[in-house]
């Protein structure tokens, strides 16, 4: 957890990135992720020297070689900020080093292609190293926490149209969907990893005793699968998870939708994702096996027919849509609401209030619950209405006591005392027939019911004369005013 200090020390180092000239959000993340995957770097390295030192032998798999010791963090942490400067900004300096390191040291090393260093003054490098040196990167929960905070101002700059997803969102959907160390678990538009990562932290949550077996932990390093092809945004990624202690994840650089990513097919058992919005590409930017699914240029349309074909059978997903999946009117809406509830199961449909992704934007939105079965199965659809999250719904986002999120969690892991719910209520479930009824239509609002108080008036005459008794009053009032 992040002391009040910590906190006051990272805020001053943005500050001073922001009024170094280094305005966008993501390039001051980005360039704080160098200095911290330089500084493991050298943890391993002295990790493997203790290790040579008790075996009397020789270091196993160095990654600095000898004539490189200055390019470790432990020795030029404490050099005057314009030495420091010099040996990061140079050729074969500090920044070379690491930008063309590839030998398999952790999966963020091969993200490093096109990596550039940008940090403008010697004060200002001086200034994040020392930060960086005072957190202790031994505890994984501190340094994933000081990453997560990191993230999180990627929303209070609101000026580079990154949609992070809430993590109280997304630690929903995974206590929804409940990961197990057997699943393969996929985030198809990956961004900063964020659903990863708390999948990750769900399974250490519960199952941290079998993580302490070699083998389970081997298994479990390999369960996670993400694409992504801003390259930013994909060593953004690669080191949350590293500090979350999931070192060798799947990440692939790569378009998702295009032909390049032709190998996602019956690959994920789990999929946690809330991909791009009201993006349009041309269809032969598509891959052709997801437009034979829904023919659409659609990204939000196209995501979910990419993730039916990457889930293997039997394998479930939990997705963040825009509210116009739920009810669009176009052929593709349709033909991928039908695919969901035809041939799929979809268990699930939460609707979310629209402020929920403030400050970046007002749009309303749903997540989607299914399994890919390929043999239909849906025979009723639970619905949910969320109307608070825990957070106020404006631009500030500031925690209050509202919040159906242990609500919903707490109803769906007993669903079965669902049934009787009236539709007047936040959740009920609707059969499949009458959903095919309504075209397919998921939008909560189709199905609710709305329950009016009904109000008893007195007849026009009574109201009438009540109104003549008061004006006689007034006027008595009058009266006796004037008299006095």
């Amino acid at each position: 957890m992040l002391t009040g200090e910590l906190r006051s020390q990272i805020d001053r180092v943005w500050n001073a990135f922001w009024t170094g000239g280094l305005s966008n959000p993501l390039t001051v993340i980005e360039q704080m992720t160098y200095l911290l995957f330089v500084r493991r770097l050298d943890e391993l390295h002295t990790a493997r020297e203790r290790q040579a030192e008790l075996g009397k032998q020789s270091i196993r798999e160095p990654i600095f070689q000898p004539g490189q010791d200055e390019l470790r963090w432990s020795r030029f942490k404490d050099l005057d900020p314009e030495v420091m400067f010099r040996l990061f900004a140079r050729e074969g300096g500090v920044f070379d080093f690491m930008r063309n390191l590839s030998n398999g040291n952790s999966a963020f090393s091969k993200y490093m292609k096109g990596a550039t260093f940008m940090i403008p003054t010697p004060r200002l490098l001086a200034q994040v190293v020392e930060m960086l040196s005072n957190i202790d990167m031994a505890d994984r929960d501190t340094k994933g926490d000081v990453y997560e905070y990191l993230l999180g101002k990627i929303a209070t700059a609101g000026q580079n149209g990154q949609f992070r997803t809430p993590r109280h969102i997304i630690r929903l959907m995974v206590d929804m969907v409940q990961p197990t160390l057997d699943d393969s678990i996929c985030d198809p538009a990956a961004g900063t990893s964020g659903f990863l990562v708390a999948a990750g932290e769900y399974l250490r949550e519960r199952h941290g005793d079998a993580l302490l077996r070699p083998e389970v932990l081997d298994r479990f390093q390999g369960q996670f699968m993400g694409m992504e092809f801003d390259p930013t945004m994909i060593r953004i990624g690669a080191m949350n998870l590293l500090l979350h202690g999931i070192e060798q994840p799947d990440l692939r650089d790569v378009d998702a939708l295009s032909e390049a990513n032709k190998a996602f097919h019956d690959q994920a058992t789990l999929i946690l994702a809330n991909p791009p919005f009201k993006g349009s590409l041309d269809s032969d930017a598509v891959d052709a096996s997801i437009l034979r699914v829904v023919n659409s240029k659609k990204t939000e349309l196209l995501f979910l027919a990419l993730m039916l074909r990457g889930l293997r059978l039997g394998g479930r997903a939990a997705v963040i849509v825009p509210d116009g999946v739920l009810f669009g009117s176009s052929k593709a809406h349709q033909q991928i609401r039908q695919e969901l509830i035809e041939r799929q199961k979809l268990q699930a449909v939460i609707s979310m209030p629209s402020g929920v992704f403030k400050p970046y934007a007002g749009v309303s939105t749903a997540i989607l619950f299914f399994t890919r079965t390929d043999s239909g199965g849906t025979d009723r659809v639970w619905f949910y209405d969320m109307q608070a999250d825990g957070y106020s719904l404006d631009d500030k986002r500031q925690e209050i006591s509202e919040n159906d999120l242990p609500d919903i969690l707490r109803r769906w892991q007993n669903l079965t005392a669902e049934k009787g719910r009236k539709r007047i209520e936040k959740s009920f479930f609707v059969p499949v027939d009458e959903i095919r009824e309504n075209n397919f239509d998921l939008s909560i609002n189709r199905y609710k019911e709305v329950e009016y108080e009904r109000k008893v008036y007195d007849a026009p005459g009574v109201i009438i004369e009540r109104i003549k008794e008061v004006d006689k009053i007034e006027c008595i009032i009058l009266r006796v005013a004037k008299m006095r």
